[in-house]
């Protein structure tokens, strides 16, 4: 079974060598006494011939062989006469001499090297195994290998020691649900799977390792998201003694080692900064696309007294209005805009206005509802040019910043805003500690509870907490998330304090954090760390928008495993064992 190359590592180096190659069948030719086979592996692709003349046993054994069977032959380098410059391999051909099937194949659920957007994509899940051999997918799982070893040399050469941390743990409240998992041996009692390793990381600082780091799986059973997954790879950072500058410059640093590896590119630093207050004014959401300006303007000001009443009702109930211009944008019809405007209100945006300048003047629908000198101000304020057209949407705030961050999004693909292989890193700092949640109204951690305010803020915990901001940073590439962070509480007393404002009893921290609020009293050193969320880096590094693309073994949105059809049912003894009763059962339609 043993080779002596692999299938794209022969040239015309190799020429008259006497080589054995194995592989899978990528397709079979046969032009009567001579068949070409064209044999894959993950390296690459060689042209094999199989003359009748030369060797009459492999040429009948070839007549049985179809797409997908598992070979092995021997033969001899010859010099390929229709050279294929695609190809690595494409000067060289080998002239079989024996031929052996190692492994046969049934035909394939659906055709392995064709436009994989052809095929449903719940099949492929379902043969993953087959998907896999697509380049289409290996080759982004061999990128996702070569970025975890440099994630690895670099933070290596840093000081930095790998430690694993456990994957059965204790149910905290870290913002999403736990995937439980019951005790046989304690009744009633359950470990949690880690939605990320921070109360491990944290007491690794107490512990004294001052520089760790680790690629856990973590486990989040969250809603479905198209760039979210059940289970998830994240680069685990944390250290001590420093602050957050010592933080933007190993992650900055760490980023340029792996595009430098992975893509050839030289990614400049340091990245751009940006408050959270000015990302969600200027463009509506904390993890805006930098590729492309089309910055939101706020024109309450101007349109407070305005006759149109869908502006001056907005602003009455406390709402806003803001607006973004789309330069050169005669292309942009009516029927355009009526589709964009359909396109907002999935996002709860009841409709868009629209103002273009043609002839020097603003013109729309609307405009007779605008003084003169309305129109004026709103032609300065958004420095209007001929055919540039604005998109102004009212209603509350979040409301509007959510529809046009969308509409933004879109519009930058649809008039080719986006540069090919650009990418834009942003550091979006200065989060509010708190935010207000809608389904209890009490504060919650807009990060996690074990994130630091501000030094300066600290006294608002006292008289105003939801003004207090975080020492927390996130990490942004082309509009994605994919790293967060912050400075950690080191003080038991306030960490405390941040509990209790979280409205959690002395007998809830007791109980959930007690063993974590008794290590901050021995002697914590200032720490603070990042994590990288490792699939969605993949996805960027790989040009794919589907991170079940850079996941050897994917879930659907669903959270469905449709090769192992997982999740399932399990036995009746297997319940008794555990202690448990279930109050429904569910027969999934696989």
């Amino acid at each position: 079974m043993r080779r002596t190359h692999t299938c794209g590592e022969l040239n015309k180096k190799n020429i008259n060598q006497k080589v054995k190659l194995c592989g899978w069948v990528n397709k079979i030719r046969d032009f009567g006494g001579i068949a070409f086979i064209d044999l894959r592996d993950r390296f690459g692709l060689t042209q094999l011939l199989i003359d009748s003349k030369i060797s009459s046993s492999a040429y009948e054994l070839s007549k049985e062989i179809r797409n997908e069977f598992v070979l092995q032959i021997e033969g001899e380098v010859l010099p390929r006469k229709d050279i294929n410059a695609k190809l690595s391999t494409g000067e060289i051909e080998i002239i079989v001499k024996n031929l052996y099937i190692l492994s046969k194949s049934k035909p394939s659920p659906f055709p392995i090297f064709e436009d994989p957007t052809q095929t449903n994509e719940e099949l492929r899940l379902k043969y993953r195994y087959l998907d896999i051999r697509r380049k289409q997918i290996s080759s982004k799982l061999i990128i996702r290998h070569m970025a975890t070893q440099e994630i690895r040399n670099y933070l290596t050469s840093q000081n930095f020691v790998e430690i694993t941390t456990p994957t059965l743990c204790k149910s905290t409240p870290e913002g999403a649900r736990d995937y439980l998992v019951p005790s046989r041996i304690f009744p009633g009692n359950f470990y949690a799977l880690p939605q990320s390793p921070q109360l491990f990381k944290q007491l690794l600082m107490i512990g004294g390792m001052d520089r760790y780091f680790q690629i856990p799986i973590c486990y989040r059973d969250e809603d479905p998201r198209a760039d979210r997954q059940p289970e998830f790879s994240q680069v685990d950072i944390e250290m001590s003694f420093g602050d957050k500058e010592d933080i933007y410059e190993i992650a900055e640093n760490l980023t340029k080692t792996v595009f430098k590896k992975c893509l050839g590119l030289d990614i400049k630093t340091p990245f751009l900064k940006m408050s959270y207050t000015d990302a969600l004014e200027k463009y509506g959401c904390d993890k805006p696309d930098m590729r492309f300006d089309l910055q939101f303007v706020r024109l309450d000001e101007i349109l407070k007294n305005s006759n149109f009443a869908i502006f001056s009702d907005t602003l009455k109930k406390k709402g806003s209005i803001k607006a973004f211009k789309v330069e050169k944008a005669s292309d942009i019809s009516r029927k355009k805009v009526d589709d964009y405007t359909q396109f907002v209100k999935q996002f709860n945006l009841k409709g868009l206005a629209t103002f273009k300048m043609q002839d020097n003047s603003l013109q729309s629908p609307i405009a007779k509802f605008f003084t003169d000198e309305e129109l004026k101000q709103i032609k300065e304020k958004m420095d209007m040019k001929e055919n540039d057209i604005i998109f102004i949407a009212a209603d509350m705030e979040d409301i509007v910043n959510q529809g046009l961050d969308h509409l933004r999004r879109l519009l930058a693909k649809d008039k080719g805003l986006i540069k090919e292989n650009d990418y834009k890193f942003l550091w979006v700092v200065d989060f509010p500690l708190f935010e207000i949640s809608k389904k209890t109204n009490q504060l919650t951690s807009t990060h996690h509870p074990f994130t630091s305010p501000n030094s300066e803020d600290l006294h608002l915990l006292d008289t105003d907490p939801i003004k207090a901001k975080a020492a927390a940073y996130d990490l942004v590439l082309n509009g994605y998330e994919i790293a967060g962070g912050s400075q950690r509480i080191f003080s038991s007393d306030l960490q405390e304090k941040i509990f209790t404002l979280l409205n959690l009893t002395k007998e809830d921290i007791a109980t959930k954090f007690g063993f974590f609020i008794d290590a901050l009293n021995y002697g914590t050193p200032p720490h603070q760390g990042i994590a990288f969320g490792l699939d969605r880096l993949i996805m960027l590094l790989t040009g794919t928008d589907n991170i079940r693309d850079v996941i050897a073994f994917p879930k659907t949105l669903k959270g469905l495993d449709l090769m192992m059809n997982s999740p399932s049912l399990v036995t009746k003894d297997q319940l008794d064992e555990l202690s448990l009763k279930t109050k429904e059962e569910v027969n999934i339609n696989w």
